[in-house]
């Protein structure tokens, strides 16, 4: 009997041959990572969460257990190493997949080179928005993480929620790597049509509040992205000139989890974090969406193992899971997904645009939740809007998410607007009782007004006519000898005066 009801499971599985269809393949990947652990992308941090993903592919009777990948890790000094590792594999055996770089000019160089050569580039860096066009020279790169323009969504979003219209965008700006650049550059661009001015400051300059706090008295909104030392800097400043009051509200992006990006602290342990806290309460914060699921927290005690395992003592925080670190774990994923469906179509490994074709405009499971990639590559992003909830405690809470894929703005239980609504717009001033019969305020003034001249003209003219003709009279009297022509004239001077009157 058991025999029997195997039978149909049998037919099926040779009638969809799809679901036993795994192939063997050698797969080159070259990773670029630098190796100084002060980035957030590090090899350090990143490395085991790529390894991680390679056992998980290769693991017997899994839909991708045939594929073996070759990984090399190189140097990325968010210069040129990496194009130069690349160039000098040009005479010699070319990679399959390139993951990384990150930084911006170095990706640039290296993603121009590999569409050239047909290599599919998967990065959870890139993330400006001149990589946004895909028609030429970026052709083959697919940004595993949101890009600066899909978290400038967040605040488009916003804008059009709370009828906002105008924004600063307050930034330091290194002249080298400019992450914070980069970063409110997708909001620059995403919202053209608003009044949107900028103001950038160097890392190595003291900060100038005084034309700062200028600056932010002639906005609506400040979006910043600098050092959290830098924002409490600031915020305490504009607390102190009372621009905490509700009149301007204050953003900080923050989408890495580090205090470099300004984490939203306002506690240092100081004599100024009373003042702080009572400034943060104005500060909102932009991050990413984190899930929780059973998957993710298995991965992220993972993470931590090897990190301790490596022996990395001069990593500081290196076990907690960045976008990064997840990022490059979902590179893996999606170009298994990827080459999986190519080979099926009968593509091989060395069809780089058919293997990228397949990784846009798709959905898959990642390891922290649903990953969506849209139709040019990119990856739809979910935000969330965090805000201090609780003042006397000084405690944040999330109280917005944005998801990317529709759209959609969430307000959850936590939100209050009054906490966004800026104070000063938008008064409602109360209408006093129409007593005007119908006729307007002005109207009614008008008429009144009208009447009393009126009255005070009709009064004068009757008192100056009789005390004028009882002048005449005496004249008259006294004058007798006048001749004719002398009394015309006085006749004259009296229809004269009348008349002007």
């Amino acid at each position: 009997m058991s025999c029997l009801s195997a039978l149909p499971v049998y037919f099926m599985l040779l009638l969809n041959p799809v679901l036993t269809q795994t192939f063997s393949e050698d797969i080159d990947v070259l990773v670029f990572l630098p190796q100084n652990n002060s980035y957030l992308f590090s090899h350090a941090r990143v490395a085991p969460a790529i390894l991680y993903a390679q056992q998980r592919l290769e693991a017997d009777g899994g839909a991708y257990s045939g594929f073996h990948f070759n990984i090399q890790f190189e140097n990325s000094d968010c210069m040129n190493d990496a194009l130069y590792n690349l160039v000098d594999r040009s005479c010699g055996k070319k990679p399959n997949l390139i993951l990384g770089p990150v930084c911006e000019y170095e990706a640039a160089a290296v993603v121009r080179l590999a569409s050239h050569w047909n290599i599919p580039v998967v990065s959870a860096g890139a993330l400006a928005a001149g990589f946004s066009n895909k028609n030429s020279e970026y052709s083959h790169l697919t940004r595993i993480a949101p890009s600066y323009v899909k978290m400038a969504e967040t605040f488009s979003a916003m804008f059009e929620h709370f009828t906002w219209k105008s924004a600063l965008l307050l930034f330091e700006d290194d002249k080298e790597e400019r992450n914070c650049y980069f970063t409110l550059e997708g909001v620059y661009h995403l919202m053209v049509d608003l009044n949107i001015k900028s103001y950038a400051f160097s890392r190595e300059v003291p900060l100038d509040t005084e034309d700062i706090l200028h600056s932010i008295e002639e906005t609506e909104v400040v979006i910043m992205c600098m050092p959290a030392d830098k924002i409490r800097e600031i915020m305490l400043a504009a607390h102190r000139r009372r621009l905490t009051n509700g009149n301007h509200m204050f953003f900080n992006v923050e989408l890495f989890n580090a205090s470099s990006y300004g984490n939203g602290s306002w506690k240092k342990g100081d004599k100024h974090d009373n003042d702080a806290k009572e400034a943060y309460a104005s500060l909102n914060t932009v991050t990413l969406l984190r899930t929780v699921k059973p998957e993710f927290e298995n991965f992220s005690l993972e993470m931590k193992k090897s990190i301790k395992k490596s022996g990395f003592l001069d990593c500081n925080d290196c076990g907690s899971v960045n976008m990064f670190v997840e990022g490059f774990h979902d590179a893996m994923l999606l170009y298994a997904i990827a080459l999986h469906e190519a080979m099926k179509n009968g593509f091989s490994k060395k069809n780089g645009s058919e293997i990228t074709s397949h990784m846009w405009n798709r959905t898959f499971e990642g390891i922290a939740g649903q990953v969506s990639i849209d139709a040019s590559g990119d990856r739809n992003g979910d935000f969330s809007l965090m805000a201090m909830t609780n003042a006397e405690a000084g405690t944040y809470e999330v109280v917005a998410n944005y998801f990317g894929a529709n759209g959609t703005f969430q307000l959850l239980p936590a939100f209050n607007a009054d906490h966004f609504t800026l104070k000063g717009r938008h008064k409602t001033h109360e209408e006093t009782p129409d007593k005007s019969c119908g006729l307007g305020v002005s109207a009614l003034t008008g008429v009144i007004v009208g009447a009393v001249l009126g009255t005070a003209m009709l009064i004068g003219f009757y008192f100056f006519r009789k005390n004028y003709r009882i002048t005449i009279e005496r004249r008259t009297n006294t004058e007798e000898c006048d001749t004719g022509k002398h009394r015309q004239l006085r006749e004259d001077s009296i229809r004269s005066n009348l008349s002007a009157a």
